[in-house]
């Protein structure tokens, strides 16, 4: 098959399309004729060497992908060729096929396109991890989703409002329209406004029930301060940095913070299989009655892969960046 591959850690130059070997199914495996898959940030960090695939998985990138099944192990129960599938992977979306657990897999909503389906796997599982398992986000609460029209920010922005909370998000001003209209009740720009001091404007006071964040270091302490009393803070991410100078800790007893780190592709198996399985059973009719939809920015063809990262490592997109392989 053919699969894109790396002459050497370091920038989009380094990316090219290659001959791989064309994976085999393991007994309880599915092997897929992979149509499209998506970028993510792991991707960017893992070209430049600074994010490695987990042990056992494939080296090449791409954390999800949406086709067609090609080819059953003996022991699939759940899937026989030709069905439309897409799931998250440990890697290995950017090539012609690809394997993953039968119970990894889920079904292609009834009229989607395979790049509207190779945009769900990462980032819905990621926010819906983020939200009902780990912030246990509840009706009536409100959350304040940091790079709100991030893949990530925009599934999470539609899962609070599924749950009945309602969401503040920080972006760019040029993004605010879209994050407003998927369903958050207010957006800041977090390029010319201290976000800590506009959620405390925008609640009176009363601070968010939860922040989901990826920058971390030079957010730590104005998320805490933008917390309310018994708030969660969930990190999934240090893109801004990792260490901070100076933090007062006193918002942390004074209103019972929990600050919780977690990242889902160096999970267990039997784990991503069970955050699956909830994300199915909580959300499928709501993808499939059109209330939950990933926000597609642009499709590339798969050639074009450098192209995309660059696209990607300038902020430039609204939601995915999805990878056309035919």
């Amino acid at each position: 098959m053919k699969a894109v591959q790396l002459k050497e850690f370091g920038g989009p130059e380094q990316l090219f399309i290659g001959d791989w070997e064309t994976p085999t199914p393991k007994a309880n495996e599915i092997l897929v004729k992979v149509h499209a898959s998506a970028l993510n940030r792991a991707d960017t960090l893992q070209r430049m060497g600074r994010y490695p695939a987990p042990k056992g998985d494939s080296p090449i990138l791409g954390l999800e992908m949406a086709g067609e099944v090609a080819a059953v192990g003996s022991e699939v129960s759940l899937w026989k060729v030709g069905d439309k599938v897409c799931s998250l992977l440990g890697g290995g979306g950017y090539a012609e096929f690809a394997v993953t657990h039968e119970a990894m897999a889920l079904p292609i909503p009834s009229g989607w396109t395979f790049a509207e389906a190779a945009a769900i796997p990462e980032v819905f599982l990621t926010a819906f991890q983020a939200l009902v398992w780990l912030g246990k986000l509840q009706e009536g609460e409100r959350i304040l989703i940091h790079a709100g029209a991030s893949g990530v920010g925009t599934a999470a922005i539609q899962l609070a409002k599924l749950i009945g909370a309602s969401s503040i998000v920080t972006a760019s001003a040029g993004k605010h329209a879209l994050c407003l209209d998927l369903g958050a009740e207010h957006a800041i720009d977090y390029k010319s406004e201290d976000f800590a001091e506009a959620v405390n404007d925008h609640t009176k006071g009363k601070g968010v029930n939860m922040v989901l964040d990826f920058l971390a270091a030079p957010y730590f302490q104005r998320n805490l301060n933008s917390l309310s009393v018994d708030g969660r803070l969930v990190i999934l991410a240090l893109m801004g940095g990792i260490k901070t100078e100076e933090v007062n800790m006193a918002p942390i007893l004074r209103k019972r913070l929990q600050i919780i780190g977690s990242t889902l592709r160096s999970r267990t198996l039997d784990y991503k299989i069970a955050l699956t399985k909830a994300l199915k059973e909580r959300t499928w009719d709501a993808f499939e009655q059109g209330q939950l939809k990933p926000v597609v920015d642009s499709v590339f063809s798969w050639e074009k892969v450098a192209d995309a990262h660059r696209y990607m490592e300038a902020n430039k997109n609204k939601g995915k960046i999805i990878l056309d392989l035919g």
